[in-house]
């Protein structure tokens, strides 16, 4: 939801960018609030690695563990060596002493990665208090992790999610190709509030499962706000909590909710007026009332706690960003933890194998 009829918030007379997501606040913005320059700095990311854990299918020769016997250095199964076919330096001379017979060790091919990202652009994500909106802040963790994720030879793609349809960004390899994704996301025109159409964040998810194919790393940049849904009970699984577990069975996935500072403790303002922009739901509140912000805080808490754990049961990797923080050092902080648990936080769901 958004304010409506703020002073406090008018948009100052200074430079964009900070304009722009000050004036998000009264209306929708007409443009991007952070430029392409600043969405991830490449010097502070060079030592990062995103660990990648599940193994990948492709074509070509990568970085990362495969699926399939071929040329690579990571050992596979033992075999029987069959002479004039098998490479006696493959073979493997603890199983040969073991069995007397003679083994050969295959090894796994290394693949390339295929990273896919769904940015959200519904109104939700639209506004934000401090020097950038959601959906900015949105395409600047894209930027992060996909600077942090690629290497030689991966490619990363991206879908934009609206109200009435999923754009498609071609996956691509190289930085200058990130970066040109990374400028269509910016440009995208922004998505008025009210706009029409009824696709949600589970069709999203929903799309990219259905356009790719191969394994590989996805990331879901989403609010994870429903319009109109109120339920804040962690038991009721959201609606995009099925399409999430199916992504997860056979990919890696990271979802990354992206949330504002007013959105966590409501700001003492005054009266204003509290409007949703997906839905008609409008409201005038008197955010100086102590027991008014209690409330609406503690129904802000149990909305982001069923987040986390649907995600959790999800099998997903869950970062929270915010945007009056910043997101390279949360991102960084994120990874070089999710390099000691990266195995245990993007299991597959219950009862699906890796």
């Amino acid at each position: 939801m958004t304010f409506g009829a703020l002073p406090e918030f008018a948009p100052p007379q200074q430079a964009e960018p900070d304009v722009g997501a000050a004036a998000s606040l009264l209306e929708t913005p007409k443009g991007q609030t952070i430029r392409l320059q600043r969405l991830a700095p490449e010097a502070a990311l060079r030592r990062l690695e995103l660990t990648i854990v599940r193994r990948l299918e492709g074509f070509l020769q990568g970085d990362h563990l495969g699926l399939l016997p071929g040329p690579g250095s990571e050992p596979g199964d033992a075999r029987i060596y069959a002479p004039g076919q098998d490479d006696v330096r493959r073979m493997d001379w603890a199983v040969t002493a073991r069995t007397t017979v003679p083994h050969v060790r295959d090894t796994v091919a290394d693949r390339e990665l295929e990273i896919w990202a769904l940015l959200d652009v519904t109104p939700s994500m639209n506004w934000g208090t401090a020097g950038v909106t959601k959906r900015d802040l949105g395409i600047a963790a894209i930027a992060t992790i996909g600077f942090i994720a690629q290497r030689v030879g991966d490619r990363f793609g991206g879908l934009i999610l609206k109200p009435d349809e999923v754009k498609a960004l071609p996956a691509r390899t190289g930085r200058s190709a990130l970066y040109g994704l990374l400028g269509k996301m910016l440009e995208e025109s922004i998505v008025p509030d009210h706009a029409p159409g009824d696709l949600n964040l589970a069709e999203g998810i929903e799309e990219l499962l259905r356009r790719q194919r191969r394994r590989g790393l996805r990331v879901v940049v989403s609010d994870f706000l429903t319009a109109g849904e109120a339920e804040v009970d962690p038991s009721v699984p959201p609606a995009w909590e099925r399409a999430l577990r199916r992504l997860a069975v056979r990919n890696q996935v990271l979802c990354i909710e992206i949330v504002d500072a007013a959105e966590l403790a409501f700001p003492d303002v005054g009266d204003i007026l509290i409007r949703d922009p997906e839905t008609e739901f409008s409201r005038y509140v008197n955010t100086s009332d102590p027991k008014a912000r209690e409330l609406v805080d503690a129904a802000s808490r149990k909305q982001r706690d069923r987040v986390a754990i649907a995600l959790k049961r999800a099998g997903v990797a869950h970062l929270q960003l915010a945007t009056d923080r910043d997101w390279v050092q949360d991102i960084a902080h994120f990874v070089l933890n999710y390099r000691r648990t990266a195995t245990y936080i993007s299991q597959p769901p219950q009862g699906v194998s890796r």
